[in-house]
């Protein structure tokens, strides 16, 4: 039951992202702006064993995607509401979980499709890593998708208006990205600001990636990604879940 009903919720929004080309391919530009113009000033920079800039870059602009992107998935959920789409879904049998796993379903796939275009894009552009290593990039673009859409439409569940949603995704979004190395290494900061940065839990994603880039999977970094976004997920799914529960969205 819960395979069949996610699988008719993903179908649904599945179909309203293929018929809207603009956002399917827009909200991969901005990543793909950051590859084209600042990744070429960080050509020759002493990365050390980082690796090079473009091993550097690449998984911080895929995190980045997915930071950005799944955040503010829940406008749509709001404009859901505002529109009685949430107050027809209450009626139907359909489980309260499904109605969840349909929607971040449909942005983790929507988003790894974006990733693997600003990958192509960044190969053209001459990054070179182990093919293991760009699909585990992939998959922590989808685990991050996945927490971060989900907790993003807990957050929509709460609010009434966009005006109200925006600033605080902004506000969650923005000191994520500057504390967890999405442009450099957390490394290469201030011996203060490496320390503060360890409280961000997507340094650790973007840090495995990295490791992942330059072939290296068995470490102690690999294993602290892979902690924090499972971690993270199954936190996120769950705060969804009792969110939609108790809402009966």
């Amino acid at each position: 039951m819960l395979l069949h009903d996610t699988a008719l919720v993903f179908g649904r929004y599945a179909r309203q992202t293929l018929r809207s080309k603009f956002q399917i391919f827009f909200g991969v530009l901005m990543p793909l702006m950051y590859l084209l113009f600042f990744g070429p000033l960080l050509t020759g920079l002493p990365l050390g064993r980082e690796g090079d800039s473009w091993q550097i870059l690449v998984p911080g602009l895929l995190l980045q995607l997915g930071l950005f992107g799944a955040s503010f998935a829940g406008f749509s959920l709001i404009m859901e509401k505002n529109w009685g789409v949430v107050e027809r879904m209450r009626v139907t049998p359909v489980s309260r979980l499904a109605l969840l796993l349909g929607r971040v379903l449909r942005d983790a796939s929507l988003f790894v499709f974006q990733a693997v275009l600003l990958v192509l894009a960044a190969l053209v552009m001459g990054l070179r890593a182990p093919v293991a290593g760009i699909l585990i990039g992939f998959v922590f673009v989808a685990l991050l998708t996945f927490a971060l859409a989900s907790l993003s439409y807990v957050l929509a569940m709460k609010v009434r208006t966009p005006q109200e949603f925006g600033p605080a995704i902004n506000a969650l979004a923005m000191p994520s990205m500057l504390l967890s190395g999405l442009m450099l290494p957390m490394a290469l900061a201030p011996g203060w600001l490496n320390v503060l940065s360890h409280f961000m839990p997507f340094r650790y994603l973007v840090d495995a990636v990295r490791d992942a880039y330059v072939g290296r999977y068995a470490t102690t970094t690999m294993l602290y990604g892979v902690v924090v976004a499972v971690a993270l997920t199954a936190l996120a799914v769950t705060v969804g879940t009792r969110t939609f529960r108790r809402a009966g969205a």
